[in-house]
């Protein structure tokens, strides 16, 4: 055989601690037919910075579709499935770089996901550019090894074949067909090369993560030896490796036969559907992808009722609604009819690539008047690659290699529902069939209508109340996951373990833009000192913190005026404004001077804001540079007039030197204490200290000006004038 080993290679990402799916760092790749190993290089580093720790990063593998964690143990929303991902945890200690090897035999042909990301994150609100964060890199390589001549094991024909050694295993392949509900494979004339009975194991298809249902059969001492799999994947090629369990030296002969028992569908189809598929939706024509209509070939309802049919197919429609969103429609109806002969099968096709990033809801409604027997119970199989074929004596859904999902309705319980989580990417089938209690009339004429509603949505509920449903994207691979708040958790934002109540979420809206309103007295004291832009920027400020926060609110305490990007923009802009006439009002310039660097610095800082709003720069640097040029303005008037300014020392006990505590407090408050959880009240003292060093800092008014005295700011026609000079003389 000739074997060829191909490399995959992704670019390296920086990972981040976990709090919701999109901290996790995904990898998307696609592994070739006939691979017969499968070998991932994981490389995992950090910085070298005394701030880098030891670390363990957790990578999580699946097959078709993202894996599914959940690393923080929240609850998953009730009908979900869940198969938790395979996973393992790799350590960087004392060393810089870590390289992991992780092998796979006979691994299942098409897309595989790796995940990966650090531990949960601590909450800590971290300001941009007061820390440096160690940065954690992942790559994930892909080695492959490959038959480019695998043997074809055709169905009813015996195929001798020898295994060389048993450093040497067999593969070969054989194909299944549509319709197929039994496999039977034998291995016949097995003996060794010293005309002995044969020892060999016998490995039937291919391995997937998290759950491989890959099937052996073990034949030792005898000549033949046989096994049978029901519903097998339709349309798909299925691996052999037959490895020997001898002596080194002793090759083996075999001879494989497989075949196949093949179930006759009945259509429920007609001429008419292919007119109404025609009429309500343009573009799909009859047969075409999409559409599980009959073939030409496959023989009407009427004249399929001359053969006992295994399955009864009812034509549906695949609707593109929008990324990661599909409805499927019924065309003859919402409602499917169910009977105890044969199953009832619908095509749900996901086999797109880009499928898998969503949830996959499938709701079922009995019509209980339909139901002619009492106590009748409808069950149905959700399963991949094929379906489920043997409702009645199958009660768990699984097929030959792979794991359905059951749901039922009865005449007691009529509505059920079921959410497959990242549905891998696949033909998906819906099998449905009417179980009656024994004893209760004659169950073969009964029949009941079941209704179906089946779509695939990005996230299930839009993630709730308290969640938002973020697109995620890694190259040209899309999927959703859901961004909790208000202390909600889970998989769709339905975990209220650590909820907050809504006393608290009104609480916590009321704090953060009432504590605005401290800045009331530095707008009293900024007029009152006649220091009207100041006071100005200071309301403006006020107004738009007061309504970004109530708009920012993670709970149902929600009210924005406008939109939310342009409520935060002017806060920040407000925020970094109001330090900055602050500091410069304290320096004591010339007014036109100081007018001209309000205006330039405002429009500086509207510029920095909008290249990067979270950088710490955008308040420091302003800040920094407004208290160079209040201290040059200090120490130029302190040596004019030959003594420390502010000279009086009430101004510097009373005023200053409070006024600068409070802004310390402040920011360290903001930089370093500040977490998820306690933000509502450690920033609403934030606003309170900063509001309060402002009044405290503003410098006291002229002594020349007169606050207040409007009328002798107005220009009038005749004006009476005050003559201040002494009489010095008196004539008399």
């Amino acid at each position: 055989s000739l074997y060829v080993s191909e490399y995959f290679s992704q670019s390296a990402q920086k990972l981040s601690f976990y709090s919701w799916y999109g901290n996790a760092k995904l990898f998307h790749f696609h592994v070739p037919e006939d691979t017969v190993l499968l070998r991932w290089l994981l490389q995992a580093s950090r910085g070298k910075g005394p701030e880098c720790t030891s670390m363990e990063i957790t990578v999580h593998f699946r097959h078709g579709a993202p894996p599914i964690i959940n690393p923080l143990g929240t609850r998953f929303p009730a009908n979900a499935t869940v198969h938790p991902s395979y996973n393992i945890s790799i350590t960087l200690s004392s060393a810089v770089q870590n390289t992991t090897f992780v092998n796979v035999t006979t691994p299942a042909a098409g897309d595989w996901f790796i995940a990966a990301h650090l531990p949960e994150a601590v909450g800590r609100i971290e300001v941009k550019g007061f820390s440096t964060p160690c940065p954690y890199m992942f790559q994930a390589d892909m080695f492959v090894l490959r038959l480019t001549d695998m043997p074809v094991l055709e169905p009813g024909v015996p195929m001798p074949h020898t295994v060389v050694s048993p450093a040497k295993p067999l593969h070969v392949k054989v194909f299944v067909p549509k319709h197929t509900s039994r496999m039977w494979f034998q291995l016949s004339s097995c003996i060794t090369s010293e005309q002995r009975a044969c020892n060999v194991r016998v490995l039937l298809g291919s391995i997937t993560l998290p759950q491989s249902f890959q099937r052996s059969l073990t034949c030792t001492g005898s000549i033949n030896c046989s096994l049978a799999l029901d519903s097998p994947p339709w349309e798909k090629w299925l691996q052999i490796m037959v490895e020997s369990l001898g002596t080194a030296n002793a090759s083996v002969s075999v001879e494989m036969l497989a075949s196949f028992t093949v179930c006759r569908p009945g259509s429920t189809s007609s001429f008419l559907n292919f007119i109404s598929l025609n009429q309500s939706q343009a573009g799909p024509r009859p047969g075409a992808a999409g559409s599980s209509a009959p073939a030409a070939g496959e023989a009407p309802r009427n004249a399929s009722s001359q053969w006992s049919s295994c399955l009864q197919s009812q034509p549906i429609v695949r609707e593109d609604l929008d990324v990661v969103s599909v409805r499927y429609r019924l065309l003859n109806g919402p409602s499917v009819p169910v009977n105890s002969l044969s199953p009832t099968l619908l095509l749900l096709n996901l086999n797109t690539g880009m499928d898998s990033g969503g949830s996959l809801v499938v709701n079922l409604l009995l019509n209980k008047t339909s139901v002619s027997l009492a106590n009748a119970t409808v069950v149905a199989c959700v399963s991949a690659a094929s379906p489920v074929l043997s409702l009645n004596t199958t009660r768990n859904c699984s097929t030959a290699f792979s794991q359905g999902y059951p749901v039922s309705v009865s005449t007691s319980s009529g509505e059920a529902m079921l959410i497959v989580l990242y549905p891998q990417t696949d033909d998906w089938f819906l099998s449905l069939q009417l179980l009656c209690p024994r004893g209760q009339g004659d169950c073969t004429s009964a029949e009941a209508k079941v209704t179906v509603f089946a779509y695939l949505t990005p996230c299930f509920n839009d993630c709730g109340p308290y969640g938002q449903c973020s697109l995620l994207r890694r190259h040209g691979y899309l999927y959703a996951g859901c961004s909790c708040k208000a202390g909600w958790g889970g998989w769709s934002c339905t975990d209220d373990t650590k909820a907050q109540t809504v006393g608290a979420q009104n609480l916590a809206t009321l704090l953060l833009t009432l504590s605005n309103l401290m800045f009331l007295p530095a707008i009293a004291v900024a007029v009152y000192r006649y220091y009207l832009v100041e006071a100005s920027v200071y309301t403006y400020t006020m107004f738009f913190s007061t309504f970004y926060h109530a708009c920012d609110q993670p709970g149902v305490a929600v009210m924005c005026i406008m939109d939310y990007d342009t409520l935060q923009y002017c806060d920040f802009l407000g925020s970094v404004v109001s330090i900055w006439v602050t500091i410069l009002c304290m320096a004591h310039v010339k007014k036109i001077l100081k007018y001209v660097l309000f205006v330039l610095g405002t429009l500086l800082i509207a510029m920095s804001l909008q290249l990067d709003r979270r950088g710490v720069w955008n308040m420091m640097g302003p800040c920094l540079f407004a208290l160079i040029i209040m201290v040059t303005a200090w120490v130029h008037h302190g040596a004019k007039r030959r003594h420390c300014y502010p000279s009086s020392w009430k101004r510097w006990v009373f005023y200053l030197l409070p006024g600068i505590t409070l802004a310390f407090i402040a920011i360290s408050v903001y930089a370093f204490m500040e977490t998820n959880e306690n933000y509502y009240y450690t920033h609403s003292i934030w606003h309170v200290l900063v509001a309060c060093s402002v009044a405290f800092l503003l410098p006291p008014r002229d002594k020349h000006k007169k606050p207040w005295a409007w009328s002798q700011k107005l220009t009038c026609r005749y004006q009476i004038c005050q003559n201040d000079r002494e009489e010095l003389y008196a004539v008399t």
